[in-house]
């Protein structure tokens, strides 16, 4: 997946992620942590209803090619789940402190 930043619609925090069948996706970045060498970050779709049950986080790798920096999916379950995981952990911890 590319990504674009889309400030000037949207604000500092949203991203417009083309995907690979050409299909954008505005998304709202909710936070980024780096496991290892490598660095993820966490989304909600831009146009989803905090009060959908279906309401999800959406986590994408960063990766580079060709000296730029794109967006990958994660394939490996054991990879995705312990990311999701440590979002989890990271994202409590930051509403308990406020």
């Amino acid at each position: 997946m590319a990504d674009t930043k889309d400030e000037e619609k949207f604000g500092d925090d949203f991203y417009t992620i083309t995907d690979d069948d050409g299909n954008e996706f505005a998304l709202e970045h909710l936070d980024t942590i780096e496991i290892g060498d490598d660095t993820y970050m966490a989304f909600t779709p831009a146009d989803m209803d905090e009060d959908d049950p279906d309401f999800g986080m959406v986590i994408l790798k960063v990766v580079e090619e060709n000296g730029e920096e794109l967006f990958a999916t994660i394939d490996d379950d054991d990879e995705k789940d312990a990311v999701h995981a440590a979002f989890m952990e990271q994202l409590f911890a930051d509403d308990e402190e406020s």
